[in-house]
């Protein structure tokens, strides 16, 4: 029955981790819909002006006819472009409708799977794994890469490349020391940003008065007086403490070493300017700041994640110099038959290979997690043993085993490490 239960899908949780990948769509398809909706007011409002203002111009003989044609032409223009726009946004309409399609299409495959024993569900999963990579390369930056793996496994559309690979090229300006890409972005969302009080303008505007200001040019340092004046000081009640910065950076060079103006003119601004910028575009869209690989991988590590497995002995201790004659010193134990030294997780190379949670690659991200809540004891032997070695296996396991190795009577040997113990070495173990 346990079994059965441990096989059995919980597609609530699955839908929790895959929750961003039917979101993103529904967030581009609006944000597009804003993209046009203003345009087209003001374009279709001033068209029927000019038709107005020329129909009664022509009848009060105001209007020649060459300025009701010029008119004309000019309102021609401006429907042209508009029809531009909207066509544009109708195509993103469609492709992003086209994802949704797909994306639906494919957590429905998960809602026909009823266990894990379904040989369509390892499909599925590596599906869903093959996602999880391309975003987690997305969002570091490795755009050829994931999208290479993404058209390789044909689903463009289950991937969001083209929005991170926009949210890339921008984080990467300011990487470079440019913030006229990033100011484009914040005009464009600038509700949104409002909303969510985001400071990234604020400081995208400081960077400028500072870059201003590094140059040391008397003409550019009036130029950053009248932009601190223009885009700065007007934020001196939401950010009293930067604006006063930056007003005291007028009497502070590049090479100060007084700190705040220090940290004010450090290239590391760059980097945190960039770090900044991701952080808004996902929370506008709705996106975990965490990778979604990260998340699948917390949720599986805690599973498995133990108070043992985050002991202060998780560095492997390096063995002691040994002299030149072979023998040992007085302060270096050494193992005998009936005195074996105990062994921790994490203090010998073979247990990190096999626990998931001590190993070097996973051992970072599984600290924070926390620790599985079990109602009751899964997939238990009965007889547990722990062998002079610190593993435990159930005794008929290591009774088997002993006669397929041909060992002698008496004898058990270790299914993972191969090490030889008598029987009377072990201990029971009871579960409580």
């Amino acid at each position: 029955m346990a079994d059965l239960e441990a096989a059995k899908i919980n597609h609530d949780n699955h839908l929790l981790l895959d929750q961003p990948c039917l979101r993103l769509p529904y967030e581009l398809l609006r944000k597009n819909f804003r993209s046009v909706h203003y345009p087209f007011e003001w374009d279709s409002t001033s068209v029927k002006n000019v038709v107005k203002d020329t129909a009664n111009g022509l009848i009060s003989g105001k209007t020649s006819p060459e300025d009701a044609v010029k008119s004309l032409d000019q309102m021609l223009v401006k429907m042209r472009g508009l029809k531009r726009k909207l066509t544009a946004a109708a195509e993103e309409e469609d492709r992003l409708y086209r994802q949704m399609d797909s994306r639906v299409a494919h957590l429905r495959e998960l809602a026909d799977l009823n266990t894990v024993d379904d040989v369509r569900y390892e499909a599925w999963s590596r599906q869903r794994l093959d996602r999880l990579l391309v975003d987690y390369m997305l969002r570091h930056g490795y755009d050829s890469s994931a999208t290479a793996l993404a058209d390789e496994r044909g689903m463009r559309d289950l991937v969001d490349v083209d929005t991170f690979v926009a949210m890339s090229k921008i984080r990467k300006s300011l990487e470079g020391g440019s913030v006229q890409e990033a100011l484009n972005w914040c005009n464009e969302n600038k509700k949104e940003l409002r909303k969510m009080q985001s400071n990234l303008e604020f400081m995208l505007r400081c960077q400028q008065y500072i870059e201003m200001m590094r140059t040391g040019s008397q003409t550019k340092m009036l130029e950053a007086i009248n932009h601190a004046k223009k885009h700065i000081t007007p934020f001196n009640d939401i950010y009293p403490v930067e604006v006063s910065n930056m007003a005291g950076l007028l009497a502070y060079r590049p090479d100060t070493v007084l700190e705040p103006y220090a940290s004010l003119y450090s290239a590391s601004r760059w980097q945190k300017l960039a770090e900044t910028f991701a952080e808004a575009h996902l929370k506008l869209l709705n996106l975990p700041m965490t990778p979604l690989l990260h998340i699948a991988l917390s949720s599986g590590l805690s599973a498995l994640k133990t108070p043992a497995c985050h002991s202060t002995q998780l560095q492997v201790q390096p063995e002691q110099p040994q002299p030149a004659n072979g023998t040992t010193t007085s302060s270096t134990p050494t193992p005998t038959a009936t005195a074996a030294p105990h062994h921790h997780h994490g203090t010998a190379s073979l247990t990190t290979r096999v626990c998931p949670i001590c190993s070097t690659e996973l051992n970072a991200l599984a600290r924070s997690v926390r620790y599985a809540h079990h109602g009751k004891s899964r997939l238990l032997e009965h007889d547990l043993v722990l062998l002079p070695n610190g593993r435990i296996y159930g005794k008929a396991r290591l009774d088997e085993y002993a006669a397929k190795s041909g060992l002698p009577a008496g004898q058990v040997r270790d299914l993972v490490t191969g090490e030889v113990f008598g029987g009377d070495e072990g201990r029971k173990v009871f579960v409580t």
